[in-house]
């Protein structure tokens, strides 16, 4: 039985991202821009990004599962992710403290797990 937790920790682009950093890449949601990116991970089954929200949500961050990440566009320094505005500012509220925890990261993953990517309910 295939996995989802593991795609869902895991950028559908790994081979294209490996060795490139993407720290301060704008991250761009289905609606519009949510922020850049502030920290990344590339472990396969274990990737994330850590979006800082900016102006957007004012001071806060979120915790995105790489699986979320839709597209990479290295010429623009700009990743697409397949959810809304509306999903990611809902998410479970990003913890400094323990974010790199497995328990931590089940909670946001069971969070975006349940839903389906925005693309796939048009």
């Amino acid at each position: 039985m295939h996995s989802t937790t593991h795609e869902l920790w895991t950028f559908t682009d790994h081979e294209t991202l490996r060795g490139t950093d993407i720290s301060g890449f704008k991250v761009q949601a289905v609606e519009g821009e949510i922020g850049s990116v502030d920290e990344a991970t590339y472990d396969i089954g274990a990737s994330y990004i850590v979006v800082n929200t900016g102006p957007w949500i004012f001071g806060k961050k979120v915790l995105l599962p790489a699986g979320v990440v839709e597209m990479v566009d290295l010429t623009n320094r700009m990743l697409i992710v397949n959810r809304t505005k509306d999903e990611i500012e809902k998410a479970p509220e990003f913890d400094p403290e323990r974010y790199k925890e497995e328990a931590y990261r089940d909670n946001i993953g069971t969070y975006y797990g349940e839903r389906m990517p925005a693309g796939t309910r048009r």
